[in-house]
């Protein structure tokens, strides 16, 4: 009969997963490609020539739109009507951003994750805001990772009416897969309170990955929050583990 020490050193059982993922869909500023950077420096460069801020209270409004949308919200929190058209600070703005996006790098943990996934059998897509252009900047030096991808949906596709918060684009993102998929078995992974909201509203599941800056009250809908996506472990969610090293 075993001791009362053997006994309490059994290892205890590992709790429930969250839920039965079988697809993933990805964000990608900010949480797999590292950009946020550039389109805030280019912001508060434009502004700062007129006396305006662009802070992190504007930014997290701005987070997940369309640029459209987002350039509005610009405009309004930051009393920039009759100092320069929408047109000129779009124009201005993607003569910076030609020159910074092609040079983004990948965010930690990106590698490892998504060959991880791909790795198993995991289908998986990108969900993105951003244009097929800006897309393209951005992603010419990390062709290798997102050639994984079963798809990419970008926020200027016909099948995306509205942007984030709007459900529109993960929900077109679900559909492009080869099987049928119900909305509880995708998980997503944002970075921005209003993506974050649109994929719950989408009936999916959540992993938020927020820039630490971002303020904790914008966390609550996420089902969970990691400070990197080195932190995330897939058993959580039902997806095959990391191997042993």
């Amino acid at each position: 009969m075993p001791s009362a020490d053997a006994a309490d050193a059994t290892p205890a059982a590992a709790p429930p997963p969250r839920a039965a993922i079988s697809h993933v869909i990805f964000d990608t500023d900010g949480l797999l490609l590292d950009t946020e950077g550039f389109y805030t420096a280019v912001q508060e460069k434009i502004l700062g020539r007129y006396g305006k801020v662009f802070d992190w209270s504007v930014k997290a409004k701005m987070m997940g739109k369309t640029t459209a949308e987002s350039t509005r919200i610009l405009f309004e929190e930051c009393g920039l009507t009759g100092l320069l058209t929408p047109e000129q600070f779009l124009q201005e703005r993607e003569i910076m951003l030609k020159e910074l996006l092609p040079t983004c790098m990948l965010l930690a943990g990106v590698v490892c994750l998504i060959h991880h996934l791909h790795a198993n059998g995991i289908p998986l897509a990108v969900a993105t805001g951003t244009h097929k252009h800006h897309f393209a900047l951005k992603t010419q030096n990390h062709q290798e990772i997102f050639s994984l991808m079963h798809h990419i949906v970008t926020g200027d596709d016909p099948d995306v009416k509205a942007g984030k918060p709007s459900p529109d684009i993960f929900e077109a993102a679900m559909r492009r897969f080869e099987s049928d998929v119900e909305p509880g078995n995708c998980l997503v992974f944002e970075d921005a309170p209003l993506g974050v909201a649109a994929a719950k509203t989408a009936g999916m599941h959540v992993v938020m990955v927020p820039d630490a800056r971002l303020d904790v009250s914008h966390h609550k809908e996420a089902d969970q929050v990691l400070s990197s996506l080195l932190d995330f472990n897939p058993s959580d969610w039902g997806l095959p583990p990391f191997r042993a090293i």
